[in-house]
């Protein structure tokens, strides 16, 4: 359990901070730029859950919010060269069941829906707005992973998870918006 007494330590003063195990990095390192993304993808995603107040999907999304905080933790905790990402009791990583749990729900959500005709517009009502704004949050969390992978070891589960994340998120929105009777579809060259 985490106790926090104390919010601030100075120690980033300097322009880096902590990781898990103890090491320091540059606030700006591609490491800290995808934590820095999660979060940010975890914050819009407290957004939607305001709007979607106590449906039937509150209480997922406060599922998935946990998640990422783990996530969080995964990112942040360096892996040595032969390390298989396996969680311990000091280390959190993300697992295979949190990405098959989100496959589970996406096919749960999907199976209301009408299969697309089109794209559609990030909008509709106000919760599938939300939604996809955490959506492309979380795609953007997605792109700072990938990058931070390119440079040094990540949990290929971690990975997969943020991936699923933003398919949740998609199809969520269009369950927010009516199942997808009240999407807003995108009309190509509609405006020529």
């Amino acid at each position: 359990m985490v106790k926090l007494t104390k919010i601030y330590t100075r120690t980033g003063d300097e322009g880096t901070t902590g990781l898990v195990d103890g090491s320091r990095l540059s606030k700006h390192d591609a490491r800290m730029e995808a934590i820095g993304a999660v979060d940010e993808a975890n914050s819009a995603l407290g957004l939607a859950v305001v709007a979607l107040a106590d449906g039937e999907y509150a209480e997922p999304l406060y599922r998935i919010q946990n998640d990422l905080f783990d996530l969080g933790a995964d990112l942040a905790t360096p892996a040595a060269e032969d390390d298989d990402f396996a969680p311990s009791d000091m280390v959190l990583r993300v697992v295979a069941a949190q990405v098959e749990w989100l496959e589970t729900a996406i096919d749960a959500a999907n199976a209301r829906l009408e299969p697309l005709s089109s794209f559609v517009l990030p909008g509709g009502s106000e919760a599938a707005a939300r939604l996809h704004v955490a959506r492309a949050a979380t795609r953007r969390a997605e792109r700072a992973m990938t990058a931070m992978a390119a440079q040094v070891r990540a949990n290929p589960q971690a990975l997969a998870y943020i991936n699923r994340l933003s398919d949740y998120l998609f199809v969520l929105a269009r369950v927010a918006n009516e199942d997808g009777r009240a999407d807003v579809k995108w009309i190509p060259g509609a405006n020529r």
